[in-house]
Formats: structure tokens, C-alpha cells, sequence
């Protein structure tokens, strides 16, 4: 009996992950959560393009408490300074606080907060929590399941730490932005489920923004991204971002490109 309560609960977290598959964003995060109890590890590679040949690797550990909560650990390493090192680190949670299901769709609401610290002598009007900045994150997040698509929205606010001594051209640098996002993913293979075994392939099209609200500095990016998801566990991501509109001088990741693995492991907790 018991060898069958686990194989349905197994069975059950594996369809969550496949119908909640488009929802799996590549630059942003959903609403929804990871299977409650279960454990991810990633390992994301940023190559910086507008300014050389720079990399950056993000090695994360994802814990799911339950349906609602889940946190995140990341570490940044990079040669943006000339040598590959540590650069600091992070801290993500999210509470699903909104949950409304229906037959093949669902509405989710979230918030999140992130702390960050770095290393990095960043001067540049831009604020990136995963590498380039210590700081403080506070946001809301919500994601509308239809069936095969996904639609999400972002909004955010972060708080720089230590800025008052460093300036840009004589002028404190910028200690504080309005981000915001919207994202969309799409289910395009398989057509029709047979079996957990086969492999989900999913297109994702997002625009990422930040807007400095004492100058009013804006800029706008657009990334489109692809995913294959294998036996409902391992998921790979490509994607790149490239700006479209308005500028905050000084952004690393003006022109980036994203490459990622991810590994889950389902109720272990």
C-alpha cells in the first residue's frame, strides 16, 4: 500500500510540474510555486555582450515548504573585474497569497522579497540584485493560467545599499528603481499527453523594465526564451534579453544572453 501511495503522489507532483510548465519563465518568476516539499538546484551562465566576453554563473538551491511558500539561496561568481570570483550572494522567498482554479486555468498572486549582497565596485545607474548590487527587493507578482498559455505581471521596488559615497560624472548614483515586467509562455510540444516520459517543450516572450523615479530613466528590454522540460525533472532554458527602448547608463545586462539547468527532486521533505 504504501509503495502505491507514494507512486500516486509522485504521479501527481509530476503532472503539477507539466501543467504548470509554461508558467516556468526563464527571466522572471511566476506566481505559482514548486511541488510543496520538494527541492530544486540550478545552475544559470549570463555572457554579458555589450562589454567584452564576461560570464557570469549563478548556482542556486530552490526549497518548496508547502504549496505556498518557497526560498531560494544564490551565490554570483564572475570575471567582470578582470577575475573569476565570488561576488556575493542571495536570498529569495515568495508567498502565493491568491490562488483561483478553474478547468485548465488558473490565477495566481504572489509576493516576494529578495536580499542581496556584492562585492563588486559597481558604479553604473542601473541596480541588479543577482550580482551587481547589495540591496533590498519587494514585489508583487501575478500569473494567469488559459489552458496552453501563460500570461504573467510583475511589480517591484529596490532599495540599494551603500550608495552615498559612490558617484557617477559627480552625482550620487541612483539607490533606488520601479521594476516591472510582462511575460508570456507557451506549451508547444507534446500535443497530446501519452505518458510523463516525454519531454515538454515551451517558447517564452518577455519585456523586463526599470524605471529610475527620481530622474525618471527608463529602459526597456524584450527576451524571448525556449525550454525543454525531461521526465518532469530536468529543465534547460535559452534565452537573451536586448534593449529596446530608453537607456540607464552604465547596464551590464544590456545585451545578455541566458543559459540554464535545473534539477528537481519531489517530496524529499
Amino acid at each position: 500500500m504504501r509503495f502505491y501511495q507514494l507512486t500516486a503522489v509522485f504521479l501527481l507532483l509530476c503532472a503539477s510540474l507539466r501543467i504548470q510548465a509554461q508558467e516556468l519563465y526563464v527571466f522572471t518568476e511566476p506566481a505559482s510555486n514548486m511541488a510543496a516539499k520538494s527541492i530544486g538546484i540550478r545552475v544559470t551562465n549570463e555572457g554579458i555582450l555589450n562589454a567584452g566576453a564576461m560570464n557570469r554563473t549563478i548556482p542556486e538551491l530552490m526549497v518548496s515548504f508547502n504549496k505556498n511558500l518557497m526560498a531560494h539561496a544564490q551565490g554570483f561568481f564572475s570575471d567582470m573585474d578582470g577575475k573569476y570570483r565570488l561576488e556575493g550572494g542571495s536570498l529569495y522567498a515568495k508567498y502565493r497569497f491568491l490562488s483561483v482554479d478553474g478547468t485548465q486555468q488558473h490565477l495566481r498572486a504572489a509576493a516576494f522579497g529578495r536580499l542581496s549582497t556584492s562585492k563588486r565596485p559597481t558604479y553604473t545607474e542601473d541596480i541588479n540584485l543577482e550580482g551587481d548590487n547589495s540591496g533590498v527587493q519587494g514585489g508583487v507578482v501575478v500569473t494567469q493560467l488559459l489552458h496552453k498559455l501563460a500570461l504573467s505581471a510583475t511589480l517591484s521596488y529596490t532599495k540599494a545599499f551603500d550608495v552615498e559615497s559612490k558617484q557617477i560624472a559627480g552625482m550620487p548614483r541612483p539607490d533606488q528603481l520601479l521594476g516591472y515586467s510582462l511575460s508570456s509562455g507557451y506549451l508547444v510540444l507534446p500535443f497530446v499527453y501519452k505518458n510523463y516520459n516525454q519531454p515538454n517543450f515551451n517558447i517564452y516572450f518577455e519585456m523586463l523594465g526599470k524605471t529610475n523615479p527620481a530622474n525618471g530613466k527608463t529602459y526597456v528590454d524584450l527576451a524571448p526564451a525556449v525550454q525543454v522540460i525531461i521526465n518532469s525533472r530536468t529543465r534547460i532554458d535559452l534565452g537573451y534579453r536586448f534593449q529596446v527602448a530608453g537607456d540607464i547608463p552604465g547596464r551590464y545586462n544590456k545585451n545578455m544572453y541566458l543559459a540554464r539547468a535545473e534539477f528537481n527532486f519531489f517530496n524529499v521533505l
